[in-house]
């Protein structure tokens, strides 16, 4: 999805955007089983609290994506150097069970595309990334290996990458000028890909979320700058698409979470004059009814936040907003919660606010790191971290 990690393209829009509108532990060393029973329910916390993590053994990186393995945070980001130019994957594992850490091998050099994102999904024995460096890796072997060619091959990373239980399915997005309107899927018990068949929808930048049964996908812009409200749904079983109805207004730059009842977009914007209005509320698709309806306000609008599903509530974390014309990134979030259809603020972290980092959902905690700052000056990458347990 578009929220997390912007593309080339929106990184440009993003600036455009606000301004039109109104104490450590041993690190861990040996790989371990990735068993569910992790040592998880022997470390009590306090509800409602967040608490920093340790040092990572990574420094500042770009494009970071995260996936949780059951028992690990696994955070693979590249790191760029100016003298002498270079660009390379770094790799690092968070357990929560210990506080510690601990680097890995980064993997194979670029193998995908030569611009644009990383994209990550968990498929319950390897980390499948996708983008620059197009491979797998094993946190029991602590081994990589490299995936074949995919039928999409030679542009970054699909807009959206979500895993469906067998398989990798990516789709739309692209790089310099590009909006791609295809897709493919990467099965890994036959290490092979497939093209996805000809869809519905132009080629965009989207936000869209895996249900369990379809990939849907609505709203998004496109590199001539085009807003969508029109959406589709991929089905794997049938290797099909359908239309769905479309969005009440244009939206991007929202995240968008299944909580297994409905598609919940959330943050973003929609156009106004030659910028962009945050919206402060968002929207929720039901597949049942192949209806859209408008959720109540969060308070603040804001692009370039993450969300994750606790099986409860919706939890808003990073991103930026804006303040009498003023970009501002809060420390604090928000938390949704459909069963009440309210919204409510979460503790201030101990984070500087920040957009753009990597958050994953533990079963317990919500675990995020790294991000950009904001601002006139060239933007800083973090390196820290904290979890927020509800």
């Amino acid at each position: 999805m578009i929220g997390p990690k912007t593309s080339a393209l929106m990184v440009g829009l993003g600036a455009t955007l606000i301004l039109a509108a109104p104490g450590s532990s041993s690190p861990v060393t040996a790989a371990s089983t990735l068993s569910a029973a992790n040592g998880l329910a022997r470390v009590a916390r306090p509800s409602r609290t967040w608490q920093r993590l340790p040092v990572a053994p990574i420094g500042p990186t770009y494009l970071s994506t995260s996936v949780w393995t059951g028992s690990e945070m696994l955070i693979f980001g590249r790191v760029s150097r100016t003298y002498p130019a270079r660009d390379f994957p770094v790799l690092a594992a968070y357990r929560p069970a210990h506080n510690a850490w601990r680097r890995l091998p980064a993997g194979p050099g670029p193998t995908g595309a030569s611009e644009g994102e990383e994209a990550a999904v968990w498929s319950g024995k390897e980390m499948l990334t996708w983008g620059k460096t197009t491979a797998a890796f094993n946190p029991l072997t602590a081994g990589w290996r490299t995936l074949p060619e995919s039928p999409i091959a030679g542009r970054a990373a699909p807009t959206l990458v979500v895993w469906t239980g067998r398989q990798m399915i990516g789709w739309g997005g692209g790089c310099c000028g590009e909006s791609a309107a295809d897709g493919a899927a990467y099965t890994p018990a036959t290490n092979s890909w497939q093209k996805l068949p000809t869809g519905p929808l132009a080629g965009r930048y989207a936000s869209g979320a895996w249900t369990g049964r379809d990939l849907i996908i609505a709203g998004g812009l496109n590199a001539d700058g085009r807003f969508f409200t029109d959406g589709a749904a991929y089905t794997p079983a049938t290797n099909s698409w359908r239309r769905i109805a479309n969005l009440p207004v244009p939206l991007i730059e929202d995240v968008a979470v299944w909580d297994g009842h409905e598609v919940l977009l959330v943050g973003g914007g929609t156009p106004r004059g030659g910028g962009l209005r945050l919206v402060t509320h968002g929207f929720a698709y039901n597949p049942a009814t192949n209806r859209w309806r408008r959720l109540p306000s969060m308070g603040q609008g804001r692009v370039g936040q993450v969300a994750v599903w606790t099986g409860r509530q919706l939890l808003v974390w990073g991103g930026e907003t804006s303040r009498a014309g003023v970009r501002v990134a809060p420390p604090r979030g928000v938390a949704y919660d459909p069963a009440h259809n309210r919204w409510s603020a979460l503790p201030t972290s101990p984070l500087r606010g920040r957009v753009s980092p990597t958050a994953v959902w533990t079963g317990r905690q919500m675990i995020v790191w790294g991000g950009q700052s904001i601002g006139n000056a060239t933007p800083h990458s973090f390196s820290d971290g904290a979890a927020y347990t509800p």
